[in-house]
């Protein structure tokens, strides 16, 4: 099954090209997160985002309220139900977002060369001279000369709905600019960011912990993806609000860089988050157009090395409104996974787009090709080097299942954890073949009763590239005599079956542990 991997370095043969895309049991190695909004939010279009390959939802909070989000994950449930397909949970904070405020929501032609006053006074109308922000503090923090863009879904250079303006003069609390391009604002609410430029506002908005204290707690939610993290300092503080919100300190956070600021200090906010979301709409207007691609193989690399999923955004705009990417788009997302990204983040294509599923469907396919010639050989060598010597025990079973697995060509490796991080572990090697984690429950107790834990560290690999969970029997412990742990690990051999992973005579790479031993065993199956 893995013999035909291609490496890149080799000449790739055209009869390969033109052999049609295979579909298995999940689309990609790769993971897609698909954020549910206007056009995804109905239980049939949600199931056929699963089916094509979605495996974490996002929930953004910069629209819609409480109420709007909780019917989604309500239709999301009954989606997961009927198709047995698993389904993590992001809440993605608002943070210190910048923002126009157009109260009667009528549209604002702006014209270019013309001059348009932005102010903190929110009781003036929005018009095509005078537009009220969110934050009084941008005259201390623009000077002539400094960029800020105005969208509703950021500026991509082409759009008719974003303007770009330059700051002329500041009087007293108000910015003047000259408009540079013509352009129409249409809705209540579009995003303003200001260039390079520092805002003094708190990364967790008072608005942003109510929202997680609710909405977040009662959905134990799995990740919280932290808009406009800065700091490493961000995430401790957002790491110390959850841990005091009940079954939320199992919550992963997320960092998602944004600017020049969070790309500066992005060494120590990696060491702090979980994860990291690049996202390269704002950092597309924060850097030159052709600073983006460096920016993005640094911390991918960094990511992988640290053994942290990374996730990346805006790779497929143009199918908001089209069936089709275009080629460099296509191109795009393959070079993401080449490069080692976990997962790809679809925003406005799954939220106002006209197609999500055939986009889901889509990029999971260009994921699946990309796949196929990742130089796995190279990667694990470098990721071995930078670990060094001494290993830790983990990471040396870890990266022994891993070589074991691709020598005996095993269709599979199958894990069995308690906490998710052996499993995690060896996805970090990035094996051709799925990891199958084998989440065993432990029973916790808080002295007045006793709860099983396992969901949380099952979902939360569902963003790990190549990682698949499935949730054991707590009646089998992980530690217990090599007997019951046989009947777990027939259980996972028979879900590998029925997913069509596993076949007769395939060999399979086991990771477990024993007592006190961590073992790494190949098995063959028989016809």
């Amino acid at each position: 099954m893995h013999s035909s991997h291609l490496l890149l370095e080799e000449p790739i043969r055209m009869a390969s090209i033109l052999e049609p895309s295979k579909a298995s049991f999940f689309p990609a190695m790769t993971k897609i997160v698909g954020t549910l909004g206007p056009k995804s939010r109905s239980i049939e279009v949600i199931s056929g985002c699963l089916k094509a390959g979605m495996s974490v939802a996002r929930f953004d909070f910069s629209l819609g309220d409480p109420e709007y989000h909780q019917e989604t994950l309500e239709n999301l449930k009954a989606a997961v139900k009927s198709t047995k397909k698993l389904c993590a949970v992001m809440l993605d904070t608002v943070g210190p977002e910048l923002q126009v405020i157009n109260k009667s929501e009528k549209s604002i032609s702006l014209l270019a060369d013309a001059f348009v006053v932005l102010t903190p006074n929110q009781e003036k109308e929005a018009s095509s001279e005078v537009l009220p922000i969110n934050f009084d503090g941008l005259s201390k923090a623009v000077n002539p000369g400094d960029t800020i863009f105005i969208g509703q879904y950021l500026f991509t250079g082409s759009e008719t709905t974003s303007v770009w303006l330059e700051v002329s003069e500041v009087k007293g609390d108000d910015v003047v600019c000259v408009i540079k391009n013509s352009a129409t604002l249409a809705g209540s609410l579009f995003t303003l960011h200001a260039s390079q430029i520092r805002i003094d506002l708190p990364t967790l908005s008072d608005k942003d912990k109510e929202v997680i204290s609710t909405w977040g707690v009662q959905n134990k939610i799995d990740f919280l993806s932290l808009s406009y993290t800065r700091h490493a300092e961000d995430v401790r503080q957002a790491r110390e609000y959850l841990s005091k919100l009940g079954d939320l300190y199992q919550t992963q956070i997320f960092a998602k860089i944004e600017n020049v600021e969070g790309l500066t200090h992005f060494d120590e906010i990696l060491q702090e988050a979980d994860g990291i979301i690049l996202s390269r709409g704002n950092l597309g207007i924060d850097l030159p157009p052709e600073k983006v691609f460096l920016f993005q193989k640094a911390a991918l690399y960094k990511c992988n090395v640290a053994g942290k999923p990374a996730v990346v955004t805006r790779v497929v705009d143009s199918m908001t409104d089209n069936l089709r990417p275009t080629r460099a788009e296509a191109t795009d997302v393959a070079n993401a996974v080449l490069d080692g990204s976990d997962a790809i983040l679809l925003g406005a294509e799954t939220l106002r787009g006209l197609y999500p599923v055939e986009t889901i469907s889509t990029v999971g396919k260009i994921c699946a090709e990309a796949e196929k010639v990742f130089n796995q050989d190279l990667y694990f060598k470098k990721t071995v080097k930078f670990v060094g010597e001494p290993m830790s025990h983990l990471e040396s079973i870890a990266s022994s299942a891993v070589r074991a697995a691709i020598k005996v060509k095993a269709s599979v490796i199958i894990c069995f954890t308690s906490s998710g991080r052996a499993a995690r572990l060896i996805a970090k090697y990035r094996p051709t073949m799925p990891v199958l984690s084998v989440v065993i429950p432990r029973l916790k107790t808080n002295q007045l009763r006793w709860s099983f834990s396992g969901a949380f560290e099952a979902r939360q690999s569902l963003i790990v590239r190549g990682l698949f969970p499935m949730l054991a029997d707590p009646r089998h412990p992980a530690e217990s005599t090599s007997a019951t742990n046989e009947s777990v690990l027939k259980v996972a051999l028979d879900h590998g079956k029925a997913s069509g992973v596993v076949k007769p005579r395939d060999r399979v790479v086991v990771c477990q542990k024993l007592g006190d031993a961590s073992v790494v065993k190949i098995i063959e199956l028989e016809d």
